[in-house]
C-alpha cells in the first residue's frame, strides 16, 4: 500500500482523542446497563445516587441513556502510574487497513486505540501514566504523567505510530523491555500490546525481560494481540494463496485449505502455551482479539487498577 492510500485508510482516526473518549463513553454505557459489570461504584467519574443526597452533581445525560441515577463523583489524585507499552513491529500492522471503517482496525490500529481509551479513564482519575513504542529499535519513551500537556504529547505520539507507513521491521522485544525496565523507578502498572508470534528462544528470551519487570515490583499485563478471523482461525477462502512474512520477506504458495486444520492445532496449541507461561511467571494474559473490540481491555484495567490500589 502506498503512502497517500494509507493515509486514505486511517483518515478516520484523525481526531484519537475524540475516538477514545467515544470507545470510553460506549464502554461505560455498556457495563452501567449490564447486570455483571460490578464496576459502577468503583468507577472515579461516577456513583450511584442515593436517595437524600443533592441532585446538584447528577448526570442527566447518563440517566438519559441508562434509566438510573449517578452522580459525578470527584476524588483526590491517587498514586496510580500506568506504563502503556506498544509492539510497532511490522507483524503489527497486520491486516492491511483498506478504510477508514473503525470497526475494521488492524493490530496496530486496535492497540493504539486502546491505548488512547486507557488513557482517557485514567485522565477521568486524575491518574499518571508512560508510553513506550519499540519495534527492532526503541522508538519513544516518555515517563509517568498526570498533566493536560502530557496527555495530548502522548495522544500525539500514538497518532504518528499510526500514520507511519508500514515498512519490514522485525522486533526485539527482549532489548527494549530490559530498557524500559531500567527506565522505571518507580512501581507501576504495565500493559505490553503486542501479538507475541516469536520463536521458542525468543519467546524465552522476552519472558527473562518480563521477569526483570517483575523483579523491580511492577504488576504486568500482557495484551496479546491478535486477528482471530485469520490468524487463529484460518478464515481464507479457498484459492490459491501467498503468504508472506512482512518481517522478513519470506512466503510460500499454498491452498490455504490443504493446511488450515494443521495451522488451528498449531496455533491453538501456541496461544494456550503462551498463557500457561504467563501464568508461571504471575502476569496477567488477556486476549486482545481485534475482532472482539475494547471492553476486554478496558474492564482489565478498572480491575487490575483497583487491585493495583
Amino acid at each position: 500500500m502506498d503512502l497517500q492510500a494509507h493515509l486514505n485508510a486511517i483518515a478516520g482516526f484523525n481526531n484519537l482523542e475524540l475516538l477514545a473518549g467515544q470507545v470510553v463513553e460506549g464502554f461505560i454505557s455498556g457495563m452501567h446497563k449490564s447486570p455483571f459489570h460490578g464496576f459502577s461504584a468503583e468507577f472515579a467519574e461516577h456513583k450511584v445516587y442515593n436517595a437524600g443526597e443533592s441532585t446538584k452533581h447528577i448526570d442527566w445525560k447518563l440517566y438519559a441513556r441508562t434509566d438510573k441515577l449517578y452522580t459525578k463523583r470527584y476524588e483526590e489524585e491517587t498514586n496510580l502510574r500506568c506504563h502503556l507499552i506498544l509492539d510497532n513491529s511490522s507483524s503489527m500492522h497486520y491486516p492491511a487497513l483498506t478504510s477508514s471503517d473503525l470497526n475494521k482496525p488492524n493490530k496496530i490500529a486496535f492497540s493504539v486505540l486502546a491505548a488512547a481509551a486507557i488513557m482517557q479513564l485514567m485522565k477521568k482519575q486524575r491518574d499518571a501514566v508512560g508510553l513506550s513504542i519499540y519495534a527492532e529499535n526503541f522508538e519513544y519513551y516518555a515517563p509517568e504523567k498526570g498533566s493536560e500537556r502530557h496527555h495530548h504529547m502522548l495522544l500525539d505520539q500514538l497518532n504518528q505510530t499510526l500514520i507511519k507507513p508500514d515498512s519490514a521491521v522485525k522486533t526485539d522485544t527482549y532489548a527494549n523491555l530490559h530498557f524500559i525496565a531500567e527506565k522505571l523507578k518507580r512501581r507501576s502498572l504495565v500493559f505490553l500490546f503486542s501479538d507475541f508470534f516469536q520463536n521458542e528462544i525468543e519467546q524465552e528470551k522476552t519472558f527473562e525481560a518480563l521477569q526483570h519487570l517483575k523483579y523491580n515490583k511492577h504488576e504486568v499485563v500482557l495484551f496479546h494481540t491478535y486477528d482471530s478471523a485469520t490468524e487463529l482461525n484460518f478464515n481464507f477462502d479457498s484459492t490459491p494463496k501467498r503468504f508472506e512474512d512482512v518481517e522478513t520477506g519470506k512466503h510460500i504458495d499454498v491452498f490455504s485449505d490443504n493446511l488450515k486444520e494443521d495451522y488451528k492445532k498449531l496455533v491453538n496449541a501456541y496461544f494456550e502455551a503462551l498463557k500457561l507461561r504467563c501464568a508461571q511467571y504471575r502476569i496477567k494474559y488477556v486476549k486482545a482479539d481485534i475482532q472482539r473490540g475494547f471492553a476486554p481491555i478496558l474492564s482489565t484495567f478498572l480491575v487490575e487498577r483497583k487491585q493495583f490500589l
